[in-house]
């Protein structure tokens, strides 16, 4: 650990206010709730900062989680597409790429989960938890540190989208909101990822989530819209989280599909956008930090 985090640590564990000299951490000044509040956000920030720091040291992960984007791009606009039809005369590439972009975010939890395991089995969970952290902290910098790693990756997907021809019809504000729906919709995975991550064993298992992730990515209205679907597996497919993040962002691009249905789910697609992340966050977020908390040291 660096030389603040430990004069961070031992300024706690004297109960004392710190200097500014010397490198020492200013607590606040007050005890109780305020002290507690400070803490919480000072490690979570100490988190982000390691998280942003081991990304920048290995490129190669950021290659390697956009390959698979990348790959269905490639097979499902220019080896399916031409074979595919959305109805109304819609261009498949115009519907498929804002597919592109939610399933992107939807998968992202996998590499979350990975990477709380990677932590866990080398140890520096352990570490974490033996130190004076507030109990959240390696959560919520996870969660953050994601949510930044997650920007990046729907940037660089964008301009593959652009690259090919792919051109959003909205105003810019309704572009940026589409963009905001598309991380909220990551945010909100990002809790189901740390809890997998912290109950699975090891990284073999892990990488086993895929099973989990592939049908809840392509069961949804990526590729095809529900309505095109058997009864039974449109209706799974309307329910989708994925799905209201795709309807949604399709029509603040301006292109939303002339075959979406008429179920209320799909009609207010832009509010399920919103409810479904904040549904999922509240019950996986707490899930996930009281799973933290009752690690076995």
């Amino acid at each position: 650990m660096s030389t603040t985090t430990e004069s961070e640590s031992a300024a706690r564990r004297g109960g004392s206010k710190g200097t500014a000299s010397g490198g020492a951490v200013v607590l606040p000044p007050l005890d109780g709730p305020e002290r507690r509040l400070y803490w919480a956000f000072a490690d979570c920030a100490t988190i982000v900062r390691r998280d942003l720091t081991h990304l920048v040291k290995q490129p190669a992960n950021i290659a390697w989680q956009l390959g698979s984007p990348i790959i269905f791009v490639l097979l499902f606009v220019f080896v399916f597409g031409s074979a595919m039809e959305v109805g109304g005369g819609l261009d498949y590439k115009t519907f498929a790429m804002p597919g592109m972009f939610a399933m992107t975010m939807a998968f992202g939890f996998m590499n979350t989960a990975l990477s709380v395991v990677i932590d866990k089995e080398r140890g520096v969970t352990d570490r974490f938890r033996s130190m004076p952290m507030a109990p959240s902290a390696v959560v919520t910098g996870r969660g953050i540190s994601d949510v930044i790693q997650a920007g990046l990756d729907l940037a660089v997907l964008a301009l593959i989208a652009l690259a090919i021809g792919w051109r959003s019809d909205g105003g810019l504000a309704a572009t940026l909101a589409a963009f905001g729906l598309l991380l909220l919709l990551r945010f909100a995975l990002i809790w189901i990822g740390v809890l997998l991550g912290l109950v699975v064993p090891n990284q073999e298992a892990a990488g086993n989530l895929f099973a989990l992730a592939f049908p809840f990515g392509m069961l949804s209205s990526v590729f095809t819209p529900p309505s095109m679907m058997p009864d039974w597996l449109g209706t799974i497919a309307v329910w989708n989280p994925v799905s209201s993040t795709a309807n949604a962002i399709r029509e603040l691009f301006g292109q939303a599909s002339p075959a979406l249905g008429d179920s209320w789910v799909e009609q207010n697609a832009m509010l399920m956008a919103i409810v479904w992340p904040l549904i999922i966050t509240a019950i996986f977020l707490p899930l996930a930090v009281r799973k933290y908390q009752s690690l076995s040291r």
